[in-house]
């Protein structure tokens, strides 16, 4: 009879321990990845006397991988400008419907320093203008003009972002230039290839990297 209660209570505890493991969420590691030569080519623009055209190229943080779907993306990019799966549409040529809810802002420091996400800050895409104000020294690059005319990414500029799915992901922009040489030629180096580095934080209603 003793033996039947032990092997009784054993069992009960296991049960509890079993549920008890069921119960505790489990905390996915924070991702970075860097991405080299995200090709995210426009026609037109540019002093050429014709609108900017172009499939944007969609991009999810997520899988780390550039993908086509319409709904599933979380940014986008063509030419300079970068968009946000939120908001409204531009309304420019070749533009994509905004179909989800993710937003972004501009944090200033490093990769590194930017630890914790403001919420408040947080914008969306609209008939008026990107979340991702562009234009040189506007929103994530700067323009040389002439002589060079080299694009670069504006130092302590962070893109923050929220993603389609309402987790956050924080952008380095590296390069603009294919291959991210360290000193571009606009004249010889192809263009717009990004490269970023991205820091994505998988886990529901964490604010922290």
């Amino acid at each position: 009879m003793n033996t039947f209660k032990f092997l009784t209570l054993v069992a009960l505890f296991i049960g509890f321990s079993s549920c008890n493991d069921d119960d505790t969420p489990t905390i996915l590691d924070i991702e970075s990845k860097t991405i080299s030569n995200l090709h995210a080519p426009h026609s037109g623009g540019q002093g050429s006397g014709e609108d900017i055209s172009g499939s944007f190229t969609k991009f999810n943080f997520e899988t780390g991988e550039i993908t086509t779907s319409e709904t599933d993306w979380d940014i986008a990019f063509r030419g300079t400008s970068i968009i946000v799966n939120g908001g409204v549409s531009l309304e420019t040529t070749d533009e994509p419907d905004r179909t989800g809810n993710a937003a972004v802002y501009i944090a200033n420091g490093t990769i590194a320093s930017i630890n914790e996400v403001d919420t408040s800050l947080f914008t969306q895409d609209s008939d008026t203008g990107y979340a991702i104000t562009t234009g040189s020294g506007n929103g994530w690059y700067t323009y040389a003009g002439p002589p060079s005319h080299v694009i670069s990414p504006t130092p302590g500029k962070i893109l923050v972002f929220k993603t389609n799915k309402g987790l956050y992901a924080k952008v380095e922009i590296l390069s603009y230039y294919e291959n991210a040489p360290d000193n571009p030629d606009a004249f010889v180096d192809a263009t717009p290839y990004y490269t970023f580095n991205y820091v994505y934080q998988p886990n529901e209603g964490v604010t922290t990297f």
